[in-house]
């Protein structure tokens, strides 16, 4: 399909801004690792895992929930890159992925909703 025009002029560079859109395939991962932080229980394990390695046990007790729904949620957070496991032995541990994604979407929760970090030992 051929380029179309733009139906109304409003003098804001319409065509050069269409010259920079993000094609569908280069924005998906980004969509993807939106909608999966839509959920508010999955928006506060991703930013638990952003400070801490912790196991399914541990998340489910801190954030309150059962282990079979804190391991659905971590599996969604998986699959679309957010966090990374580790086995060690029969455990599971997960954290946030070392992505620029990742860290961008960490900074963005606490700016937005104006959540302070922990602090980390010195």
């Amino acid at each position: 399909m051929g380029r179309q025009t733009i139906p109304h002029d409003h003098g804001q560079n319409e065509e050069k801004i269409r010259a920079y859109l993000p094609r569908e395939k280069e924005i998906a991962g980004v969509s993807e690792a939106m909608k999966q932080l839509g959920d508010p229980s999955r928006l506060r394990i991703f930013w638990l895992l952003c400070h801490c390695e912790e196991c399914v046990l541990n998340i489910a007790s801190i954030v309150n929930m059962s282990s079979p729904a804190v391991s659905h949620h971590l599996r969604l957070l998986k699959s679309s890159g957010l966090i990374v496991s580790r086995r060690e032995g029969k455990e599971m541990y997960y954290k946030t992925a070392d992505t620029e994604l990742a860290q961008m979407l960490h900074h963005m929760i606490e700016k937005l909703g104006k959540i302070t970090c922990p602090q980390k030992d010195v």
